[in-house]
């Protein structure tokens, strides 16, 4: 039997598989740029690093099932960033502040025989106008820490979602719904 090769350095994306009984025999992330190209969208920044991430271990681990992900945090037009320090993690939340916003799931599957697959999923998002005070609590929470727009809905910045249209694991990190489909189809047993 193959053994599955998560692509990510994400234990989020870690977790979640687990959820649905579906445990890695390894991890091996792909440290792809993920700089979007001049005038990339969203959805095809996401789908294209999914499958960079996927093709970059497949070469590593021929045999195996390989699975890669993204996640982007789009408002608008615009691609948010992974917040890698406060001003940037305050910038985005001051941009999602009252706004519906986009999470883009990309997700790459490379079967052992070679077969890719890929989905996309999008789920809608909307954050409360925040205070200046919740903003603050929620920088000094340090959860904002390496996330994509700059938050984390399974921490703190729950409190401040109104409403979610699709996957709430996709905002997390991966939609459980579509990687079980993926595999499935591709004939992985756990």
């Amino acid at each position: 039997m193959a053994v599955l090769v998560l692509a990510s350095a994400s234990p989020r994306r870690l977790d979640l598989l687990r959820q649905i009984a579906i445990t890695p025999g390894l991890v091996d992330p792909a440290h792809v740029d993920e700089t979007p190209l001049k005038g990339e969208l969203p959805l095809p920044h996401a789908r294209r690093l999914a499958e960079a991430k996927a093709l970059a271990v497949a070469a590593r681990h021929p045999g195996a099932f390989v699975l890669a992900a993204d996640t982007v945090v789009a408002c608008g037009r615009r691609i948010l960033p992974k917040a890698e320090d406060e001003a940037t993690a305050r910038k985005c939340l001051d941009l999602l502040s009252g706004r519906r916003h986009r999470v883009v799931g990309g997700i790459c599957l490379i079967a052992p025989d070679g077969r890719v697959g890929r989905r996309t999923v999008t789920t809608s998002v909307t954050f409360k106008r925040l205070s200046h005070a919740e903003t603050a609590a929620y920088l000094a929470s340090g959860q904002w820490d390496g996330k994509a727009g700059g938050y984390a809905v399974q921490g703190l910045a729950a409190r401040y979602v109104r409403d979610i249209q699709g996957s709430y694991s996709n905002i997390v990190g991966l939609s459980l719904f579509e990687t079980a489909q993926l595999l499935d189809g591709f004939g992985f047993a756990p």
